[in-house]
């Protein structure tokens, strides 16, 4: 099983993808993990929310794979603490035949499509990330997890 974790466009400042590398590194010696970052969307004045989002969709969604098991980071999802968390990744890790993908949306969300291909939402916080920030983020949850699981000494309770 490898994570993935799928997001829009590239990260522009450069400390947040030096941070987001590092943390990439460190769960990489735990777990396969791969960040897929697709394309921008070329977008007009005239283009709606609506065109973008299934544009962004199109994308996202090329890279899912049958059987793979698709959470959507979302507002409204589930939030969970960093040992849920662990144990989230760690019951799909002995269980999936597939790949877990976690998909970052744009900045208008996901698709329709994308929408109803999701198997799981999950909710990093009330508050709203940019796009750019939720990415160190949510990797370096990702790579507690894994401490978490191998009963390292990094997360405290």
């Amino acid at each position: 099983m490898k994570i993935q974790l799928i997001v829009t466009g590239r990260t522009r400042d450069e400390a947040l993808a030096q941070l987001t590398q590092h943390y990439t590194r460190r769960v990489q010696h735990y777990v396969p993990f791969e960040l897929v970052e697709l394309p921008d969307v070329r977008t007009t004045r005239a283009t709606t929310e609506a065109a973008q989002k299934q544009a962004e969709g199109v994308q996202m969604l090329k890279v899912v794979q049958p059987g793979d098991f698709v959470v959507l980071l979302d507002e409204h999802g589930r939030q969970m603490t960093s040992r849920e968390f662990a144990g989230f990744i760690d019951r799909k890790m002995s269980t999936l035949q597939r790949n877990l993908i976690f998909i970052v949306g744009g900045p208008y969300g996901f698709s329709p499509d994308v929408r109803s291909r999701a198997d799981s939402l999950l909710g990093l916080s009330a508050m709203t990330f940019s796009h750019e920030m939720v990415r160190p983020f949510f990797v370096e949850q990702i790579y507690r997890a894994m401490t978490i699981l191998r009963g390292e000494p990094y997360h405290h309770d």
